[in-house]
């Protein structure tokens, strides 16, 4: 049986305690970054965006594994094995976005499947691309709604952070991605790591089912070209 939210939360604060401050300072960083590249939309959230939020993401799990310091480094992780850890997280983006366009509520779903991707990344460095994707989509299914009310038990402490003039989010994202980081490996332990990936599908399969839902839409001509663009680079890029 998985945690209770409350103790993935206790988990979290329990990694990061003497380390809140510099958890901050790293949230500032990565906070800086993404508002920078956002001068250059799509260019700057893909190619620096994107990977810097991989590396706060892994920089949380590394104190959830245990490190005692946190080291700021990890926050450029993503650069390292940048060709397979870049494919994948703008896949998961793409992937993610195609669904929004669908209306809001597909896109949010999907965003949970693929919530375990940056960490199979990591403790997985054979793995890249759909192969990653789609072990967290099975990791994912039935646990989609565990992680959501996870995130919506944060909503006390982000209307507090309101009172903060936003300084307090600084310290709010750590916990938050610190919490995720617990659930993984909670569900990691729960799963025994037996895992089965079948990884043929995705391409073929996500652009069918896209498709189909596609044509039930009202007004589906405002997103027949950004579907025609996504799909064509998901077919190119995927493999």
């Amino acid at each position: 049986m998985l945690k209770l939210n409350s103790e993935l939360r206790a988990q979290a604060r329990e990694a990061l305690q003497g380390n809140w401050v510099m958890a901050a300072v790293a949230a500032l960083i990565y906070s800086a970054i993404v508002s920078a590249t956002s001068y250059l939309p799509l260019v700057g959230t893909l190619l620096v965006g994107l990977p810097v939020a991989y590396g706060f993401t892994i920089l949380m799990f590394s104190v959830i594994k245990g490190a005692k310091d946190i080291d700021l480094g990890i926050l450029f992780e993503g650069f390292k094995d940048y060709s397979r850890i870049m494919g994948t997280v703008v896949l998961v983006f793409i992937y993610t976005f195609l669904w929004s366009l669908l209306l809001i509520i597909p896109g949010i779903i999907k965003h949970y499947s693929y919530a375990m991707t940056p960490y199979i990344l990591k403790e997985e460095p054979e793995m890249k691309n759909n192969a990653a994707i789609e072990k967290s989509m099975v990791m994912m299914d039935g646990n989609k709604m565990k992680l959501f009310m996870l995130d919506l038990s944060f909503i006390g402490w982000a209307i507090l952070c309101l009172f903060t003039f936003g300084i307090g989010f600084f310290f709010l994202q750590p916990y938050m991605q610190a919490s995720h980081a617990a659930f993984y490996e909670d569900l990691k332990a729960q799963q025994g790591g037996n895992v089965e990936v079948n990884v043929e599908v995705n391409v073929e399969n996500l652009i069918t089912r896209i498709i189909q839902y596609y044509r039930r839409m009202e007004h589906r001509e405002i997103c027949a070209p950004f579907l025609f663009v996504g799909c064509f680079k998901i077919s190119t890029f995927a493999t």
